[in-house]
């Protein structure tokens, strides 16, 4: 399974470490996944997602019924 996010479409992003003696190899930043799991009253069935914290909060501050339906609309699979 991809390291993405089903909301925000977060990914990891990707850079250098760079040592005190400026050495630079190759790294990347994962974003904080969380497993979750809401229950959808239009649906009438729990649904469980893979979410970044930030949209954790997004869903807390939207609701879940608006973010389940713009992920439908985009055709996101739940």
């Amino acid at each position: 399974m991809s390291k993405r996010c089903q909301v925000t479409n977060t990914k990891p992003g990707y850079g250098n470490s760079v040592s005190h003696s400026q050495r630079k190899t190759r790294r990347r930043w994962e974003p904080n996944l969380q497993v979750k799991h809401y229950w959808v009253p239009s649906l009438g069935r729990k649904v469980k997602l893979t979410l970044s914290a930030k949209a954790i909060k997004t869903i807390d501050k939207r609701g879940i019924d608006a973010v389940v339906a713009e992920m439908l609309a985009r055709g996101e699979k739940l």
